[in-house]
C-alpha cells in the first residue's frame, strides 16, 4: 500500500498508561488525540498479555476509528483488534509472514540498526523501516549507539529517495527539525509526548512546528 506518513509517528508505549483507571485513561487519551488531529499512532505493549493488549488496542480503535493504528508484534492481536498494521522487529514475525496474514493493504513496518539491518528490510515488502538509536535513549531498550544527524544522512543515502524512513529514540521537539532536514519522512516520538501532563497538547505542539502533513 501507499502509506501517508505524518512527519510526526507517535508511539504509545505501555509505561505511560496507569494500571489503575485504565479504560477511562485510554478513552480520554484517545478522545483528545483525535480532537487534536492525531492519523497515526502504535501501540507498544511488550509485557502484558495477549489479552491485556488485546483490551487496550479495541479501546484505542473505537475511540480513533479514522486514524492508522499500528501494533507492536502481535499480528494476531492486531488482527483481532482492528488494527490498519504492525511493527515487527529481528526477532519478531518476518515482515513477509506479517505481510501475507494481514493483506496488502496493512501497514507494515519493521526496524534497523545497521547497514546490515537496512539492507535486509530494504528487501522485505514493507511501508516503512525504523531506524535508530538517533540519541540516546530510556524509552526503548537496545544495545545499538546512537547514528545522530549524520546517520540519518547515510541511511537516506543507502535507501534511496522513494523508501519511507522513520528516525527513532531520543528525538526531542529541537533536534526533530534537523532529523527531517537530514532525510528522515517522520520522526518517531514516545516519551517526548505520551510522558507529558497534557499528551494532546504536546502533540500539538509538535504539529505546529513540524506539520502534520505527509512527505
Amino acid at each position: 500500500m501507499t502509506l501517508n506518513l505524518p512527519r510526526i509517528y507517535p508511539i504509545l508505549d505501555s509505561a505511560y498508561i496507569p494500571s489503575a483507571g485504565r479504560v477511562e485513561f485510554l478513552t480520554h487519551l484517545g478522545q483528545s488525540l483525535s480532537d487534536a488531529g492525531i492519523t497515526l499512532i502504535e501501540y507498544r505493549n511488550k509485557p502484558a498479555s495477549d489479552a491485556q493488549v488485546l483490551t487496550d488496542a479495541r479501546i484505542l480503535r473505537a475511540v480513533l476509528p479514522a486514524a492508522t493504528l499500528i501494533l507492536d508484534d502481535r499480528v494476531d492481536v492486531a488482527l483481532a483488534a482492528g488494527f490498519n498494521g504492525v511493527h515487527v522487529d529481528l526477532g519478531d514475525l518476518p515482515p513477509a509472514a506479517a505481510r501475507a496474514l494481514m493483506g496488502p493493504g496493512a501497514t507494515i513496518g519493521t526496524s534497523a540498526c545497521s547497514e546490515g539491518e537496512l539492507t535486509a528490510a530494504l528487501a522485505s515488502p514493507v511501508d516503512y523501516i525504523s531506524f535508530g538509536p538517533i540519541f540516546p535513549t530510556n524509552t526503548k531498550q537496545t544495545t545499538a549507539l546512537p547514528v545522530g544527524i549524520e546517520g540519518v544522512r547515510q541511511f537516506r543515502a543507502l535507501a534511496g529517495p522513494h523508501q519511507k524512513l522513520v528516525a527513532a529514540a531520543g528525538i526531542t521537539l529541537e533536534t526533530a527539525p534537523a532529523i527531517l532536514e537530514a532525510g528522515a519522512d517522520a520522526v518517531a516520538v514516545s516519551a517526548a509526548i505520551f510522558n507529558q501532563p497534557d499528551p494532546a497538547g504536546e502533540f500539538k505542539r509538535w504539529i505546529a512546528l513540524l506539520g502534520g502533513r505527509p512527505r
